[in-house]
């Protein structure tokens, strides 16, 4: 998985150690929805069933690969 410096920096807060990378590859690749930004960055939402249903909102980089920003998002509702 790529990752930006940006994304191994968040990802030692509290409430992203957790974040499996299985999980965001899964959002990568089957997201429940998706998202271009004005940047160019995409976002992408999806359930994680083991995390007790809960979204995790995955941000990557023009390429559609590079891994930008992850964390569980607690206002999409799916």
């Amino acid at each position: 998985m790529k990752t930006t410096k940006y994304f191994e920096f968040r990802r030692l807060l509290s409430d992203r150690k957790g974040i499996r990378d299985e999980w965001i590859e899964k959002v990568v690749k089957n997201p429940d929805r998706r998202e271009v930004q004005e940047d160019g960055r995409i976002r992408m939402w999806g359930a994680v069933d083991s995390a007790e249903g809960r979204y995790i909102r995955v941000v990557v980089l023009e390429d559609g690969v590079t891994v930008h920003n992850v964390f569980f998002d607690r206002s999409y509702k799916g």
